[in-house]
């Protein structure tokens, strides 16, 4: 990419709540994965004929946590006789991307400890040897490179970093007593079960309780409960919309009361070397993870994996046939079972008959809009008064979800010389559809401004400047499923969550929480159903 001069200011910049900028020149890329096909699926008027056909037992649909999950699952059960279609992406929200040395996430870039119920991921980190011992144990042994080192996360307000999420300097007796109500409450909400011997909040979502008392929770936003539980607080009430924002992109106002309070309560992952509420993090996020399970499908030496993009599936004598773009080939693929591990968004442009199963497109979650923004630096910028560099940096009143290091798990007597800074930012300001239709007009220099919106306010424009050598800003214009209230029984998920048949579904979107165990936990029920079919 060329050299470019930045002139930034542009109106446009109220969306993101950014200050206008300065003349600054940063060599810039806009990645944008899966925008154009699509556009082109959702334009397609006619069909291509197909150069060749294949035949396989079951093809899935996806290389994102769910359809690779999926393959894994079935690898590991014996099962052979499969193929798996990467889509537009490679790793979807898990993918990363490199800079000199320094690999960074283009998306999810940490696990939080898995618990029992996440019996799934704790397998999986197993097989990679990041959990040692049992991985039934209440709680193993994690790599100590892959368990977040301290300090793990700090806070930047008032001009000053803090440790941790919240601040804790300057607040009033009634400011700390809320937050300490809060804390409580999800505590006895952790411990919590319903009429049916479940608990109230588990990951995966499906092995939380069915009681009519708690899935109440999920007819009102998490703003109004925190209303009726007269946490007013503003310092607190900003720290939950930042969280809202973090894992749902959105605020709490219009995310479920239920899957608020989930974010915090379904936690119970523990660990013998680390802390209860660690995560589990890499320089490249969660890319890791997902390549372990792509060499999974492949250590026989069996060629499963495939570059390629469905353009339309149907069923022909009761059996799944897939036409399937692969570089400039048009394949015809036809299958016994089929599993559909890709977003709700794109799959019913690929499935004509999607209604069919249950689910209207006028029933859709939300999809809110992100940007992933990398900066690399030649070194590391000057830091302000407070606690020193952490992994997780976030900003009380910023406009985004702050930024994380890619380098800090690197267990060195010094910090290296080279560095990629992440910001993360959900465009929550406006409503779905209007970011995605500002996305598209938005040019380089806006998306920069918008990106840099958090680290201009922390580190200034020169020195920043002067640190940096390149950036890349990721557009994820259908970033996550935002978990608004009634999610919970909505009736097209459910359908899907449940059926069975020769075409199968497999996607967080199901569960209506964009989280990697809840993608890769329908991955691997979407491959016990073709596990079923075939015994």
């Amino acid at each position: 990419m060329d050299r470019r001069r930045f002139l930034i200011g542009l109106s446009s910049l109220a969306l993101a709540g950014c200050e206008a900028g300065s003349w600054l020149e940063v060599p810039t890329r806009v990645y944008q994965p899966g925008m154009a096909t699509g556009h082109a699926l959702r334009d397609l008027k006619q069909l291509p004929e197909p150069q060749a056909v294949w035949c396989t037992d079951t093809l899935i649909l996806g290389s994102g946590a769910a359809g690779l999950s999926a393959g894994w699952q079935l690898r590991r059960q014996g099962y052979r006789n499969f193929l798996l279609l990467s889509g537009p992406e490679w790793y979807g929200n898990g993918a990363s991307g490199q800079m000199g040395e320094v690999p960074y996430p283009r998306g999810a870039h940490y696990l939080p400890l898995p618990s029992l119920a996440s019996s799934h991921v704790r397998e999986m980190l197993a097989e990679m040897g990041v959990l040692r011992g049992d991985p039934q144990a209440l709680r193993p042994e994690y790599d100590e490179q892959v368990l977040v080192q301290a300090p793990d996360e700090r806070v930047f307000a008032n001009g000053v970093w803090q440790e941790g999420q919240l601040p804790q300097r300057g607040r009033s007796a009634d400011s700390l007593a809320q937050q300490q109500r809060f804390l409580a409450q999800v505590a006895r909400l952790k411990r919590q079960v319903g009429r049916d011997g479940r608990p109230v909040f588990s990951v995966p979502l499906a092995l939380s309780s069915q009681d009519p008392q708690w899935l109440a929770l999920d007819r009102l936003s998490f703003a109004a409960w925190l209303d009726q539980q007269q946490l007013t607080d503003p310092v607190l009430r900003r720290w939950l919309d930042y969280s809202c924002r973090d894992d749902y992109g959105a605020p709490c106002d219009e995310v479920s009361a239920w899957a608020g309070l989930h974010y915090f309560a379904a936690r119970g992952g523990h660990a013998a070397n680390g802390e209860d509420g660690a995560v589990l993090t890499w320089p490249d996020g969660l890319n890791p993870v997902l390549r372990h399970l792509q060499r999974a499908l492949e250590q026989d030496g069996q060629q499963r994996l495939h570059q390629g993009t469905a353009l339309h599936i149907r069923l022909e004598q009761g059996k799944p046939v897939v036409l399937c773009r692969m570089d400039a080939k048009v394949v015809r693929i036809e299958a016994q079972q089929l599993i559909c591990a890709m977003p709700l968004h794109v799959l019913q442009h690929v499935l004509p008959t999607l209604p069919e199963y249950g689910y209207q497109r006028q029933q859709a979650l939300p999809h809110a809009a992100w940007l992933v923004s990398s900066f690399g630096l030649n070194r590391f910028p000057e830091e302000a008064r407070g606690v020193e560099l952490a992994w997780d940096n976030i900003l009380h009143e910023g406009p985004g979800l702050g930024y994380v290091v890619a380098t800090h798990q690197w267990l060195r007597t010094a910090k290296p010389q080279h560095t990629v800074f992440t910001a993360y930012q959900a465009l929550s300001r406006q409503g779905p559809g209007d970011a995605r239709r500002w996305l598209l007009q938005a040019n380089r220099e806006v998306l920069y401004d918008m990106a840099m919106c958090d680290l201009r306010q922390v580190y200034g424009r020169m020195d920043w400047w002067r640190a940096a050598r390149e950036v890349e800003i990721t557009v994820r214009a259908h970033g996550m499923s935002t978990p608004r209230p009634g999610f919970l029984t909505h009736p097209g998920l459910r359908a899907l969550r449940d059926h069975t048949g020769p075409i199968l579904f497999a996607h967080s979107d199901l569960s209506g929480l964009s989280l990697f165990e809840e993608a890769s936990w329908w991955g691997v029920q979407a491959a016990n159903r073709v596990l079923g079919n075939a015994a």
